[in-house]
Formats: C-alpha cells, sequence, structure tokens
C-alpha cells in the first residue's frame, strides 16, 4: 500500500507530466499549461487579484530581460497562461511569476491564468521544477531550489540527483552554497563564475580575512589556485608558504581589445558553421554543449556587467 508522500508523488508525476513542458524557444523555461485530469479554461484575471508564491524559490529577477519579455507581451499579448491556485479573495502564482511580472510592466490588467486547487507540497514542487528547467536560472537560486527540496519536501541527496539527472556530488556542493555565509553567497550572485573560489572560501571561518579575499576575487586578482594557497596559509599557518609569484601578466598592448573581439566573433562564426554542418550529433552532446555555451553566456554577461558599472 502506498504511502501518502508516494501516492501525493505518483499525483504529481502523473499530472506534471500534462500541466508542464519546457519550450525549447527563446522563452527559456516558459511552460505550456496542458490539461490535468479534466481540461481546464483558461481565465483573463485581474493583475491586482494575483499575489506571487511567499515561498517562490527563486532570488533574482533580471530588469532588462523582464524589459524585454514586458516589451514582447505589448505587442504580441501573454503567449502561455500563468498556473495560480485560490488563496483568500485572490490567487496565489505556482508558476509563471516572470510572466505575471512582465505583464504589470507592460501595463495590462488582467492576465490568463489556468486555476487548480493544488495543496502546499504540490504547489511548491511544481514551482520548483519549473524554475530548474529555466537556463537563465543563478547558481544560489538553483542552490536554494536543492535546498527546499531536500529540506521541506524530504527528497535525499542521492534521491533528488537521481531525479535531475545530476552527479552526487554536485547536488552536494550546491547545498553547500545554499548554507554559505552572506559575503560569499553575495560574490556568487556578481560573479557566476566563481562558484569554485566559493567553496574554498567556505573554509575559512574569519570573517574579516574571507571578506578580504572576496574583495580580491572580485577584483580579479586572485585565480583558484592563489586562493587555494592562500585559504592553506590561513588554516595552517606553520604550511610552506606560497611560490613565489612573478610580479603580473605583462601589459596589454592598445589594440588587445580590439583583437580580443575579433576573436570572438570568429569563434562564433566557426561554432554556427560546424553546428549547421552536423546533422547527426547525439543528443548526449547536443545537451552537453548546450550547458557549455549557457556557462559562457554567464561570463559574457559577468563582462558586460563589469563594463557597463566600471
Amino acid at each position: 500500500m502506498l504511502s501518502t508522500r508516494d501516492r501525493r508523488t505518483k499525483s504529481f508525476r502523473d499530472a506534471g507530466s500534462r500541466i508542464f513542458q519546457q519550450e525549447s524557444e527563446t522563452q527559456a523555461g516558459i511552460i505550456s499549461l496542458l490539461s490535468a485530469r479534466t481540461p481546464t479554461a483558461v481565465r483573463e484575471i485581474p493583475i491586482e487579484k494575483i499575489e506571487p508564491n511567499p515561498s517562490q524559490p527563486r532570488m533574482t529577477w533580471h530588469q532588462e530581460t523582464l524589459k524585454e519579455l514586458a516589451a514582447s507581451i505589448t505587442e504580441h499579448g501573454v503567449l502561455q497562461p500563468i498556473l495560480v491556485r485560490p488563496s483568500g479573495e485572490g490567487y496565489e502564482i505556482i508558476a509563471g511569476e516572470r510572466r505575471w511580472r512582465a505583464s504589470k510592466l507592460a501595463g495590462r490588467e488582467t492576465v490568463p491564468a489556468i486555476v487548480e486547487r493544488f495543496d502546499d507540497a504540490t504547489a511548491l514542487e511544481i514551482a520548483l521544477i519549473e524554475n530548474l528547467q529555466r537556463e537563465d536560472l543563478s547558481p544560489l537560486d538553483e542552490a536554494f531550489i536543492y535546498h527546499k527540496m531536500t529540506n521541506e519536501l524530504g527528497y535525499s541527496i542521492r534521491g533528488l540527483a537521481g531525479k535531475l539527472g545530476k552527479d552526487k556530488g554536485y547536488v552536494e556542493n550546491r547545498l553547500r552554497l545554499a548554507n554559505a555565509p552572506d559575503d560569499v553567497r553575495e560574490m556568487v550572485a556578481q560573479r557566476y563564475d566563481t562558484i569554485t573560489h566559493a567553496y574554498e572560501l567556505m573554509k575559512i571561518e574569519d570573517k574579516k580575512r574571507r571578506r578580504a579575499l572576496v574583495k580580491r576575487v572580485l577584483g580579479g586578482e586572485l585565480t583558484l589556485l592563489k586562493l587555494h594557497e592562500r585559504v592553506q596559509k590561513i588554516l595552517d599557518p606553520t604550511a610552506q608558504p606560497p611560490r613565489e609569484e612573478k610580479e603580473g601578466p605583462p601589459p596589454l598592448r592598445d589594440d588587445a581589445l580590439i583583437l580580443g573581439t575579433r576573436k570572438l566573433n570568429e569563434a562564433l562564426a566557426e561554432l554556427a558553421r560546424a553546428l549547421e554542418a552536423s546533422d547527426g550529433v547525439p543528443e548526449g552532446d547536443r545537451q552537453n554543449l548546450a550547458k557549455f555555451l549557457t556557462i559562457s553566456r554567464a561570463r559574457m554577461d559577468n563582462l558586460v556587467a563589469r563594463l557597463r558599472h566600471a
């Protein structure tokens, strides 16, 4: 006989596969809401009657992409309804908060929605899974989603890793990031490419020393190897001092930025040609390349942010 949790999990999986699927177009993470058990009509609900989910796992909202979505909504409308459930005299968002926010920016008075009566646990699980499917999910958001799934939904680390198709060590490291000190989490929020640095910094309990190292990492002064050496020296003052460092890289040529930009454009063009000529790329390789490009895009976003706020 199935336990209450087993019945709820089976019910979620059966309904969830019909309620939403990941879109493969530019709006990554937007879900197609399908029929759940019986067809459910789409309603136009006043925006002021809809409230965000207080357990929303997503912490970061990129204003630029929200504005782009709002512009699209102004021109084409909301192409996919959001998913809500009754709450008091209004409704609470289960999935689709990004579209709801963009609709408010676009000045809409109503938003298309599907109303379903889900219990708290099922509503949370749907919200978590929907957010995990987003390509622009930040490492911190991902970490806190894993934390909620293990702490509030009862997943074991091994079970969660299996459900998501992730390595157990990967999930464990993301859970460590969820419990990292504030300064370390702020560092990762500013630069996604400092995740490995974060695991080194978490070894240091001295707040003053850790913050000083965080500042240097954000300033681009410490490579991962140099940071590791300094952390080891702090943890064990009797250890051999780090090897002598060179004075630094040679100064950049005046045309370094132009040459770097040209090489980047050439590399992107070559990659595009390779993809066009490779019709039979295995699914696993395609997914791995997509993940690599997503990480590269995050690094590009960091460079853009540094240029704009320099």
